[in-house]
């Protein structure tokens, strides 16, 4: 007998019910264009696809509670968004459980194999050991792929607050790649964006590449190497991946990469072992916790930096009254906070199993004061400007200190994929799931496993190829994340979680969100839905396409600000269940093709 989260018991009914929504769900599941928001009660999921985030609500109708959900949604995603997502990558989950008052975060971060060293991406060939070029030859590589953690992550978040099994979790996504789905046209163009890569690897070229073009939009897509790939899973656990079948295939695929005859690229192999598959496990990690204005934030800890650096953010701008600011010289401050808080990331954020990071200082009230102090306004123009990092270390009594040079340069490195997918979950028991799961890239290697139909991650591009650096690889370290999961709860009783995909956007899509709930008073569909500012420490600021011809663009503009219009900053997905129970479910609009959120009970 199993316990529910919610002190419920399911005991002999759980395969059986299960068994029921199972069956339901092997009938083919046709694209839709589902609402955005939701409002009801008894649960909800919000995810970028519909198909997915319906597999999630049929798991908390049949019994399951937000764990449950949030594994059979990801899975789920792993057959429909197979280029942001899936078994060959790795991400990061926050549980909150209702009856305990507490907040649990999940590291399913993907793991450099022990012969993982700095110079790793160097040319083999050049006589000045210049890096190798991103843009194919690193992310398309034996030498990207991380050891994956998703898996094993799912095992975790099942095991210790789940209901379901593995096998049960997994079985609506086996019948998801069975049946298939119809291809959108964001699935469509994810395949276009990456046909010269896909092109280069015969496993990939035969399952996404039909007659060497990409799947038509409205046609019928199976992955049945997929199905066979979970349905195995489902009979053998995790040791099939990590210990059996699956490790043999992932290490022989990353050793000698199933190139073509004549690929249009170099591919580099990589040197992952069996033992490194083998040692792999997921960590249970405290949750970063920050005070704004009343608001209690939970989010990930090292190795994302996602938690910290949304903590530093808010906590420099909590200085200034938001609110009562003109809108530009409010979102000034934001901006130039961001560009302080990307500078101390850069400088001193790293794996804390290899990196004694100064925490204490750097989340401490002395140092947020110590840099909103360094916020200009106006500022001169200037592309080249970047902000050095700030030190911490005065903020903080260590008995043992280590970190006693001076920082690091601030360098920029944002390599960082932008594709990633976020998904948010509650049940009828109060529990919550934030959870942004990645392949990395968009495609993340490019390289599928043959046979088993899914794509490995290019995760190992993350690191900062450079030493001294807190990111630089090391055997067996984690390379450092921005993926920021977050939960929040509100001085009235209601509880919120947010997250959103975006590489190193990602953390300022989550302030963005953030500012415009608290400061200027928005709902979440129409915080999600704003336009995105992002500022990275580099030397222009990155917005949605039309806001630098806006007024409060032109304003930016005046006031120093180099704005750069791009196509897309993240994908969030959210919720909040009010002191009341009643829950508003919101995914995005328009952003990669829009997205679904359902509620249990409307």
């Amino acid at each position: 007998m199993r316990r529910f989260l919610g002190r419920r018991f399911l005991g002999p009914l759980t395969v059986a019910l299960a068994a029921v929504v199972w069956l339901s769900l092997l009938a083919p599941l046709p694209a839709q264009t589902p609402a955005n928001v939701a409002v009801g009660r008894l649960g909800a999921v919000a995810s970028v696809d519909a198909r997915a985030s319906q597999i999630g609500i049929d798991v908390l109708k049949a019994g399951g509670n937000a764990i449950d959900a949030a594994v059979a949604t990801s899975a789920a995603l792993g057959v429909v968004e197979p280029f942001s997502t899936g078994i060959g990558g790795g991400g990061f989950m926050l549980i909150y459980l209702k009856d305990q008052d507490r907040v649990i975060s999940i590291d399913g971060r993907e793991q450099a194999p022990a012969a993982a060293k700095v110079e790793m991406f160097q040319d083999p060939d050049s006589p000045t050991a210049e890096l190798l070029p991103f843009t194919p030859n690193r992310i398309s590589s034996g030498l990207a792929v991380g050891v994956p953690g998703t898996l094993t992550e799912w095992q975790e978040a099942l095991n210790r607050y789940g209901t379901l099994t593995l096998a049960e979790a997994l079985q609506p996504a086996i019948g998801l790649a069975q049946t298939g789905f119809e291809v959108d046209a964001t699935f469509a163009s994810q395949v276009a964006q990456n046909q010269a890569r896909f092109a280069a690897f015969r496993s990939t070229r035969a399952l996404y590449l039909p007659g060497d073009q990409p799947p038509a939009v409205g046609s019928s897509f199976k992955n049945l190497e997929l199905a066979k790939t979970y349905q195995l899973l489902a009979e053998r656990g995790l040791n099939a991946f990590y210990r059996g079948e699956l490790a043999q295939a992932i290490v022989q695929t990353v050793q000698n990469p199933p190139t073509v005859e004549s690929p249009p690229f170099r591919v580099i192999p990589g040197k992952m072992t069996l033992a490194d598959l083998d040692r792999y496990a997921a960590r249970v990690r405290p949750a970063v916790e920050t005070h704004y204005r009343g608001y209690r934030f939970y989010g990930m800890g090292l190795p994302s930096s996602g938690g910290i650096t949304t903590g530093e953010v808010l906590k420099i701008v909590e200085g200034f009254d938001l609110a009562q600011l003109e809108p530009a010289a409010a979102w000034h401050r934001v901006i130039e906070a961001e560009r302080l808080a990307f500078a101390d990331r850069a400088a001193y954020l790293g794996d804390p199993e290899y990196v004694d990071v100064p925490l204490p200082g750097l989340q401490s009230d002395g140092f947020a004061q110590l840099r909103r102090t360094a916020i200009r306004e106006p500022i001169t123009a200037d592309k080249t400007f970047r902000a050095p990092a700030g030190n911490p270390l005065p903020f903080q009594d260590d008995p043992s200190p280590s970190l006693t040079a001076s920082p690091v340069s601030a360098r920029l490195s944002d390599h960082e994929g932008r594709s990633t997918t976020h998904l948010t979950v509650s049940d009828r028991f109060g529990n919550v799931v934030s959870y942004t799961n990645t392949i990395e890239s968009t495609g993340g290697s490019g390289i599928v496993v043959p046979g088993y139909g899914f794509i490995l991650n290019n995760e190992l591009t993350d690191f900062d190829p450079m030493r001294p650096h807190p990111n630089a690889p090391e055997p067996g370290k984690r390379p450092r994340s921005s993926m920021a999961p977050t939960l929040a709860f509100a001085p009235d009783g209601s509880l919120l979680a947010f997250g959103s995909p975006g590489g190193s956007t990602i953390i300022t899509t989550v302030i963005g969100i953030a500012v415009n709930l608290i400061d200027f008073g928005l709902p979440l569909d129409q915080a999600i839905a704003a336009p995105r500012i992002s500022q990275r420490n580099g030397g222009v600021t990155q917005v949605d396409s039309g806001l630098e011809q806006s007024e409060l663009g032109q304003k930016l503009t005046a006031l120093g600000q180099i704005l750069e219009p791009v196509p897309e900053i993240g994908a969030a997905t959210g919720l909040m269940i009010q002191p009341d129970g009643r829950i508003l479910a919101v995914a995005e609009s328009k952003r990669r093709g829009g997205g679904a959120a359902m509620v249990g009970q409307p």
